[in-house]
């Protein structure tokens, strides 16, 4: 299912080297304006999706939300005026289809994207263990390079076929997952396995092992709705203020490189498939990279200084392509900006960090969906220019060493307060369930992760 979302995310810029502009009719900055409207699309349906979830369940509402998307995708190529097929390149009023058709879906495409990954992180927080979920988030893969040579075939442009293809294997996928997915670890009977995943003693185990890991786990219903007033606890959390704003700025600097990789290829004087195929190192670079950071997060259980690196890794390539003269150099701005773009993406272990430390299930769901509105937030701010690159990864820098010293000063308070206590006092303290369910991640007897 993450697959399926990362396609559509990952490949429009794709979709573009194939001249999606030119055969649609629409200029760069409306191109932008597309990609905008699907943002602020997926950030409006965060917490409006987060409580229907809550609701329904995660097997139900989650394959609903990826048919969505990929229904929404495979009919960008049918919002059109019905017209015979014109020969590629037409640019009259029998066009594939208009500006605000193209607006209309990339804000339907946004409106189901948004909750997904929040409503998918807190559903594999049952299944694994907190330091398991940063390597189990990483995985990504992309489809784009060996689908756009088909521009000609039937008639239609290899962007066409890219989101058809897409859209169907995200429909397919979805389905599949609709009477595949479990409802818990207790509850794994599906429409395809008939007598679940486990036996009983395997259940006992997989209980047994995430609560060993989250005692909160066990004070919540997989379905337990969520109310405004969860909300305005979860962003009234101190412990979780230095994170937050750490997304909004963090991946700001590697955004437009990202973003206009294979576009700028193209405008090189790179053909579509060799811009694409040029775009493929970066993106094995980043998958590695990411897959090798998230494991090393996992295994020595540390946050801070793993993302540290992550975002550290882009500020002297960044400096370099600034000092790099314009014109000419061709290979060595490519060698850069495929260092800048194949970063190790430090998402996923942002995305469980946060989890780890929201505590109870509902504001792990809250959490989480803040996260990611801030995050696709920061992608739309105006961030024009190298130096502006630069200032914002170093300012990024700067805020996971301020975090780090704020979560430590966090856990040396709640530490002083246990230590003051009696032997007899932790003991009841920690057999209180009902205060320990009210007190959530400000139990004196938990230590934020840092």
């Amino acid at each position: 299912m993450f697959i399926g979302l990362q396609l559509d995310r990952g490949n429009l810029g794709n979709a573009a080297t194939d001249n999606l502009m030119k055969d649609i009719g629409i200029t760069q900055n409306e191109y932008n304006n597309g990609s905008t409207i699907q943002v602020v699309c997926f950030m409006a349906a965060e917490f409006p999706s987060q409580m229907i979830l809550s609701r329904v369940g995660f097997q139900r509402w989650l394959p609903f939300l990826m048919y969505g998307v990929g229904e929404k995708r495979g009919a960008t190529e049918f919002l059109t005026r019905l017209s015979p097929p014109q020969p590629l390149g037409f640019h009259g009023e029998q066009s594939l289809f208009s500006r605000t058709e193209y607006y209309i879906t990339r804000a339907l495409i946004g409106i189901c994207e948004g909750g997904f990954i929040p409503g998918a992180v807190l559903y594999t927080s049952f299944f694994y263990k907190s330091g398991e979920l940063a390597i189990r988030l990483s995985l990504f893969c992309l489809l784009a390079a060996a689908i756009l040579p088909l521009r000609g075939t039937a008639g239609k442009t290899g962007w066409f076929w890219l989101f058809i293809i897409e859209g169907l294997l995200t429909c397919v996928v979805a389905i599949f997952s609709y009477v595949w997915l479990p409802v818990s670890p207790v509850d794994t009977k599906t429409f395809i396995v008939r007598k679940g995943w486990f036996t009983e003693r395997e259940e006992i185990i997989a209980v047994n092992r995430i609560l060993r890991d989250d005692p909160a786990k066990g004070l919540s219903s997989v379905k337990n709705a969520i109310v405004w007033r969860d909300i305005k606890e979860a962003w009234m959390d101190p412990a979780l203020w230095g994170l937050l704003f750490i997304g909004l700025i963090a991946y700001i600097p590697q955004n437009p490189v990202q973003a206009y990789l294979n576009l700028s290829l193209k405008r090189m004087g790179y053909t579509t498939f060799q811009s694409n195929m040029l775009g493929i190192p970066s993106a094995v670079l980043q998958i590695i990279t990411m897959l090798l950071l998230s494991y090393s997060s996992d295994y020595f259980k540390e946050r801070t200084w793993h993302c540290f690196f992550g975002e550290a890794w882009s500020l002297p390539c960044l400096a370099a392509l600034l000092a790099l003269p314009d014109g000419g150099r061709e290979w060595g701005r490519f060698a850069l900006i495929t260092l800048i773009a194949g970063y190790p993406y430090f998402h996923p272990i942002m995305t469980s960090w946060i989890s780890e430390n929201s505590f109870s299930v509902k504001k792990r769901s809250i959490s989480v969906a803040t996260y990611n509105v801030i995050v696709q937030w920061g992608s739309i701010v105006d961030h024009r220019g190298n130096i502006i690159l630069i200032v914002l990864c170093g300012a990024s820098l700067v805020a996971y060493v301020l975090n780090w010293m704020w979560i430590g000063h966090l856990n040396k308070k709640k530490s002083a307060k246990w230590e003051a206590m009696t032997q007899e006092e932790q003991i009841a303290y920690q057999e209180d369930l009902p205060a320990r369910e009210a007190d959530g991640n400000k139990r004196l007897d938990i230590r934020y992760s840092r």
